[in-house]
């Protein structure tokens, strides 16, 4: 009767276990993600500081995307705040991470006017010739450093005006003309012949003036045999713009037969006007209907992209944060906005279904 006894407890304890088992398999979410079902490459901005801090957000991050982008972390001001003190600890700890995780690392950027330092601008403002070797060294050094590391680069981003397709009049531009731009992207194909290499910039998918003259541009550069591999349309897009002007955006990039690169995407409900605090609030809350539309606009943009642009040309797409947690819309702008496939709670909206079914639906 003793033996029965121990058997019994021994039968129940194995069952109990076998259930907290199941039941913390039960719990975990699924590791099948965005990128599981893409036939390129899905990527999400980072702020690596803050991916490192929290796990739920981690989970989240490695279960949907192979493919990361730094926020701010490696560009100029962060890169090089004072002269001659290069700082590479932030960028080798992304690194650290995308290898780890088997993520391709993209580059953003090496040369962009916001982001360059006020030390180079007093600097340049004084000798002008000191900034087109300072860029070459600087592109050299940093591009070398991680040679083979960085899968692309975005190498000048926001060349052009806000609006219309006019070079806009930055300190590289007053200091070398529009020459700049082939100089950058020479040097950076020097210092990594094999780094896919991008020209980005934002309204390209629905400001006609401006995507013409960034093709101009890319045509320019490419008569010129400048290594220009692709361009980055950042698709920070709103509610309002009409499917086919994205569509039409979309067909003259793929018609110069560089990759495209959906590099920065988010979809706001609100509107701004392209300037820090410029938010207009037409919405103080997200209904249902909101976000069911969201969900068709995100799944739309998924099969424009995968009916467009050649497989060939198809370098990835990249959301810029995917939680309206983490957005940079609703600071910068000035805003309360829900752009994001996430939530503030890091659940999954409408937004992340429609994009997947857009990924899976045949065109």
């Amino acid at each position: 009767m003793m033996i029965l006894k121990k058997e019994y407890n021994l039968v129940l304890k194995l069952s109990i276990i076998l259930l907290l088992i199941t039941s913390c398999k039960q719990s975990e979410p699924s590791q099948t993600g965005l990128k599981d079902v893409a036939n390129f490459p899905i990527g999400t901005a980072v702020r690596i500081t803050t991916l490192l801090s929290d796990s739920e957000l981690q989970v989240l991050e490695k279960a949907n995307f192979n493919s990361i982008t730094a926020t701010s972390d490696m560009k100029m001001q962060q890169i090089l705040p004072k002269e001659g003190a290069y700082q590479w600890s932030r960028i080798d700890s992304i690194l650290n991470y995308a290898e780890k995780n088997k993520q391709r690392l993209f580059g953003h950027n090496l040369i962009w006017h916001s982001s360059t330092p006020k030390w180079v601008i007093e600097k340049a403002e004084k000798d002008s010739l000191w900034l087109a070797e300072f860029m070459k060294e600087y592109i050299h050094k940093y591009v070398g450093r991680y040679k083979g590391k960085v899968h692309g680069w975005d190498v000048v981003n926001e060349g052009l005006e806000t609006k219309g397709g006019a070079y806009r009049e930055t300190i590289w531009y007053k200091a070398m003309g529009k020459d700049y731009i082939a100089k950058a992207f020479t040097y950076a194909h020097e210092a990594d012949p094999d780094a896919v290499l991008f020209y980005n910039d934002f309204n390209i998918e629905r400001d006609t003036a401006k995507l013409n003259g960034t093709l101009r541009m890319v045509e320019e550069l490419k008569a010129q045999g400048v290594p220009i591999s692709g361009i980055g349309f950042q698709m920070h897009i709103r509610m309002d713009i009409p499917d086919e002007t994205i569509a039409d955006a979309l067909k003259k990039a793929a018609a110069t037969g560089l990759q495209i690169h959906l590099s920065e995407v988010d979809i706001i409900f609100n509107t701004h006007d392209d300037s820090r605090l410029g938010g207009v609030q037409l919405y103080d809350e997200l209904t249902d209907e909101m976000k069911e539309a969201q969900a068709e606009k995100y799944k739309n943009l998924a099969k424009m992209y995968r009916k467009i642009v050649p497989k060939e040309q198809q370098y990835g797409i990249t959301f810029w944060d995917f939680t309206d947690r983490d957005t940079w819309i609703n600071g910068f702008f000035n805003l309360n906005d829900w752009p994001c496939i996430y939530d503030e709670n890091l659940k999954e909206k409408p937004a992340y279904f429609g994009f997947l079914e857009g990924l899976k639906e045949n065109n």
